[in-house]
């Protein structure tokens, strides 16, 4: 590993973000950009912002930047790590940071800042990766003493290969298609450390302990290719729409979410049985499987979720979750965008809104050129502010409230 520093020197006319659209009261700025591609980011206590890059950038995997003087420009970059993934956190007094197969953790010292560039230790690795889905994202309990990892499916809707026949049982969710718990001190763990916490999730990028809830909560991509093989029962447009991308709460552990076995309908709201298990389309099944906290239409990718705990946002803000939406729904031609759920008594209150937008840079509708961002992580300031990554274009904003 090696440590690089640049200078990231904005000129403060430069720092504020275009278009972005948020809510009366709330400001945008552009903290930094051509990162790298960003995923998911990290604040420290103080104000250091730490980002997981899916790419290596000059051959290194994280990215810190400083804001030394506190004027609202970070004006200074250090590249360090050199592994590509998503998942990174500071907890208690490291940083942790996830490769596509373990996560690693680094000592910080009274500063908030990494004490040895070139010395990790590692929490878990070996971990199932197979090329696609193979994010491990994850979070930590408030107790402090187990991380839960997400495991993707590689395998879509868990099909018999070259078939629409669907495996029965789905062998993958062995080691796949939901969330592993490990202790979160113990060094130098393997996949057969770990325990299946939660289960039924295809994938789960954005994933978070509520603290105040004591639970997990996941938000599942959903499957796709309904009428591949299955025309006879779904459209292409049926395709596009189906199934809902979900918000879940785990309990306890083996809650199952029902993937692949069946799906959420968010038009009929009902949990319908897949095709390769003999579903038509109408067929309700999952009995024992849980539902969704929130459906969201199909194929949005939400790729973070954080609970909001700060108090500088308005009060409706307080103890409700923010989801960054990484890709956009042609049911409603909109997407990449960051939206908020409020809640209440440690439930949804309210409708899901979009709260940050046109991330894309494009009506969606009627585009006229490629999308200029895509939100993918989430991250809560000690001031209460609001980070928001991009890993298209590297960029990332902070939003702030100012009445």
């Amino acid at each position: 590993m090696k440590k690089i520093l640049t200078l990231c020197l904005l000129a403060p006319s430069l720092i504020f973000a275009q278009e972005i659209k948020v809510p009366a009261g709330f400001h945008v700025s552009e903290i930094g950009k051509n990162l790298g591609s960003t995923r998911h980011i990290a604040v420290s206590k103080q104000g250091n912002v730490y980002a997981k890059l899916s790419k290596l950038k000059e051959g290194n995997g994280i990215v810190l930047l400083k804001d030394k003087d506190k004027d609202g420009v970070f004006e200074e970059q250090t590249l360090f790590g050199n592994y590509t993934g998503t998942g990174i956190a500071i907890h208690d007094d490291y940083l942790y940071a996830s490769s596509n197969k373990g996560v690693f953790r680094y000592r910080l010292n009274e500063k908030g800042e990494v004490a040895d560039w070139n010395k990790f230790e590692t929490i878990v690795d070996g971990l199932p990766d197979h090329g696609r889905d193979n994010a491990k994202s994850f979070t930590f309990d408030q107790d402090r003493k187990n991380i839960y990892v997400t495991i993707g499916s590689w395998n879509d809707p868990c099909r018999e290969p070259g078939t629409g026949k669907g495996m029965n049982p789905c062998a993958v969710l062995d080691s796949a298609g939901g969330v592993w718990r490990f202790e979160a001190a113990k060094l130098n763990q393997g996949f057969a450390d770990g325990t299946r916490f939660a289960t039924g999730l295809k994938n789960a990028v954005g994933i978070t302990w509520n603290n105040t809830t004591k639970s997990l909560f996941a938000m599942a991509h959903g499957r796709g290719q309904f009428h591949d093989f299955y025309s006879q029962y779904y459209t292409p447009k049926q395709s596009q729409e189906l199934p809902s991308e979900a918000m879940y709460e785990f309990k306890k552990a083996g809650d199952d979410a029902g993937w692949p076995y069946i799906y959420y309908d968010h038009f009929q709201k009902k949990k319908i049985v897949a095709p390769e298990y003999g579903g038509d389309g109408k067929k309700t099944g999952g009995e024992k499987a849980l539902d969704p906290v929130v459906a969201f239409p199909a194929h949005m990718g939400p790729n973070d979720i954080l609970f909001y705990t700060g108090t500088s946002f308005p009060a409706r803000y307080k103890n409700g979750a923010f989801i960054a939406f990484h890709g956009q729904s042609a049911e409603l031609k909109k997407g990449y965008f960051v939206a908020f759920v409020p809640f209440k008594n440690r439930k949804p209150s309210g409708p899901w809104e979009i709260f940050a937008d046109n991330f894309s840079g494009q009506d969606l509708a009627k585009p006229t050129g490629p999308i200029e961002h895509r939100p993918c992580g989430l991250a809560q300031g000690p001031d209460g502010s609001l980070f928001v990554s991009d890993d298209l274009n590297g960029s990332i904003w902070r939003i702030s409230y100012k009445k």
